[in-house]
């Protein structure tokens, strides 16, 4: 995996606050009333947040990137998904026509090394003559992933490849899945000399209508012999012109995060070694890469999404590398890493910089495996992956499989992994999970977290709030919590093979889950400043509360945010609130300002409401003016509900724990 920096957005003051009723698997007996809290909050003394305590992990699961973030429509673009025996499937690709119009198989004569399967299209119908091809012509026609979004006005670019041993006349197309209602088309005339050998094609295809379950179409009505490889359909305006999908890329830049761990966990490993991702396949030109089955989610990528950081460790979820046969492995990690942060003139940065990215990236870590520490060679190769990337790289850190959050590990790292899926809860009660770990040693990089099971379903409010609990913790416990994110971060809803996830898409549409905005109450955590609060109840509630303040930087505002989460240990589904007193020492006389101060709030009416495609906003925040906004003011926190609190204020001196400094910067 690798993690690069996402530029700072700004460092703000704010309180949160998440109240929710959880019953022993949500449901409840008796309901306590008139429930009283009170959170004294010290805004002259704070400790710094690390700056990139919060992020996102990326892996491909779901159809996440293929058929997801990465905007390529067409699905098995190579014809290599069938393997490399011929003949092949072509699925999804499929013909038009029948067999007195045209022969369709596979060969390998494609031009590309890597990726020999090409496509041969022998047409035995003709425009005229005894047996005249039917009206629209015949060939093959490409579905996407579950249908391809087409938007009226967008204009889509189309590449391929092509030979043939005559003239040719192709019709190329967006059609309806069904074929009978032409969105887009253009027409592809060339000389038998042109085509003689591969030729590159391309053409734009803007959009007359739009149509969510669209498909490429390309067919002739000219006899002859014809060879397709490499067809690729894209729209133009990917996020920044990097080939991402809009929508979905600008869902994970709302969440400012402070890292990206990629490419993934399982993913990676592979099931077995010899369908691992390999990193060195995925770099260069999208046309030589040979893509793979990655057969722990079961489904074929052609890998036009690279991982340029890719690590690959020497082991995988069945089978495993004997140390004393891992050095390879180790090279090729070192390989990876030259390759994103090497000198353009280095043996693989020169490979990164002829992809038009010369600078090296900003690679930080390397997480060696994925899950493995119980596995009988893990340490054994983790410790050849350290010692060979610390010597060539001693600042990169280095993140463990083993967990040291109860004791201490028993080898040499700069980071530990932490994962847990579990019931809501349980994923409450983690609140404290760090509270008692050594404050010295190894940090934790919580890589993976996430509410599942009944509690969960596809996504619900009761999972939600629960993360939020657990994140306000994560929050609380900084100083030896570096990292945290959310798995898995997407799913197409055709292919879902986990729940819940924290964004859901098909061709047309998407939206996110009450997981995915707990996370935006967060976005400003990092590098924020951590205030001392104490949170005094007059019930047996778990309460759970921070305040943090930070800085506006686009707008030079300064803020208070209060965020609590509250779990009351019976539900009553909508009747019970809590009176919250907050009380801000360290303020000067009306340094909260009313104007500009605001109340956000996640809930809904059930614990197990969801969002969905029919409604995608059933479960999201609602923000508010706070009217009443001050350093000390009486608050309601409604039931089943995540709050914070903007408060607006004046900008004063702050004395950092653990030094003599004061500091004016991060509030």
């Amino acid at each position: 995996m690798a993690f690069f920096k996402v530029p700072s957005c700004g460092v703000l003051l704010l309180l949160f606050f998440i109240a929710t009723c959880f019953l022993f698997q949500c449901f409840a007996a008796e309901v306590e009333v008139n429930q009283t809290a009170r959170l004294l909050v010290d805004a002259s003394q704070g400790r710094l947040i690390p700056e990139t305590l919060f992020g996102i992990f990326f892996e491909e699961i779901n159809h996440a990137g293929a058929g997801g973030l990465w905007a390529e429509l067409v699905s098995n673009r190579g014809f290599e998904a069938g393997g490399q025996n011929i003949p092949s499937n072509i699925d999804p690709w499929a013909i038009i026509g029948n067999d007195s119009s045209l022969i369709v198989s596979t060969d390998r004569s494609s031009c590309f090394e890597r990726n020999k399967v090409a496509l041969r299209m022998e047409v035995l119908c003709d425009s005229q003559g005894t047996n005249i091809c039917p009206v629209g012509g015949v060939g093959v026609y490409n579905p996407g992933y579950w249908g391809m979004g087409i938007k009226q006005g967008k204009t889509y670019k189309v590449v391929f490849y092509i030979r043939s041993l005559g003239s040719v006349n192709i019709l190329v197309s967006l059609t309806s899945s069904n074929g009978l209602q032409t969105l887009a088309t253009s027409n592809i005339i060339a000389s038998a000399s042109d085509v003689s050998n591969w030729t590159r094609v391309e053409t734009l295809l803007e959009a007359k209508e739009t149509n969510p379950n669209a498909r490429l179409q390309l067919t002739t009505s000219r006899k002859g012999v014809i060879w397709f490889d490499q067809v690729s359909a894209m729209p133009l305006d990917t996020y920044k012109g990097h080939g991402f999908r809009n929508v979905l890329f600008q869902m994970l830049a709302d969440l400012k995060p402070r890292f990206l761990r990629f490419p993934g966990g399982c993913f990676v490993e592979g099931e077995w070694l010899r369908n691992a991702f390999r990193w060195k396949a995925s770099v260069g030109p999208w046309e030589n890469r040979a893509g793979h089955f990655g057969d722990v989610w079961m489904y074929w990528t052609d890998d036009g999404l690279g991982y340029f950081e890719f690590l690959q460790v020497g082991i995988s979820h069945t089978d495993e590398v004997d140390t004393s046969a891992v050095l390879p492995f180790v090279q090729e990690a070192l390989d990876g890493i030259e390759f994103a942060r090497g000198d353009a003139n280095s043996t693989w940065g020169s490979v990164r910089a002829a992809m038009g990215h010369p600078d090296p990236f900003d690679l930080r870590y390397v997480a060696v495996g994925n899950e493995d520490c119980p596995k009988k060679n893990y340490r054994g190769n983790y410790l050849k992956f350290y010692d060979a990337i610390k010597r060539a790289y001693p600042d990169i850190g280095i993140i463990s499989n083993c967990d040291g959050s109860s004791s201490p590990l028993d080898h040499k790292a700069d980071f530990y992994d932490f994962h847990i899926y579990t019931s809501a809860n349980d994923m409450f009660s983690k609140t404290h999970k760090f509270d008692h770990t050594s404050r010295t040693g190894p940090k934790a990089f919580v890589s993976e977290y996430a509410v599942t099971g009944n509690d969960a379903g596809t996504g619900s409010l009761l999972a939600a709030l629960a993360e939020g609990g657990f994140l306000i913790g994560l929050e609380k416990n900084s100083d030896v919590v570096a990292m945290a994110s959310y798995a898995p971060l997407f799913v197409n809803a055709n292919d879902r093979r986990w729940k819940p996830d924290a964004i859901v898409f098909n061709s047309a549409q998407l939206y996110g889950t009450p997981s995915y905005w707990v996370q935006q109450f967060f976005r400003e955590s990092s590098g924020a400043t951590l205030l001392n609060a104490t949170l005094l109840t007059n019930s047996s509630s778990s309460i759970v509360a921070s305040a943090i303040s930070w800085e506006d930087s686009e707008n030079a505002k300064s803020y208070l945010r209060i965020k609590a989460n509250m779990i009351l240990q019976v539900v009553n589904l909508g009747s019970s609130s809590v009176n919250l007193k907050v009380s801000v020492d360290g303020l000067g006389p009306n340094s909260i300002k009313l104007s500009g101060s605001t109340k956000t709030q996640l809930t809904s009416t059930n614990l197990k409401d969801e969002n969905s495609f029919m409604e995608p906003n059933k479960v999201v925040p609602s923000l508010t003016l706070l009217e009443n906004a001050a350093k000390d003011m009486d608050v309601v926190i409604s039931p089943y509900s995540f709050t914070s609190f903007d408060l607006l204020r004046e900008s004063v001196s702050m004395k950092m724990e653990g030094t003599d400094s004061f500091s004016r910067s991060s509030i």
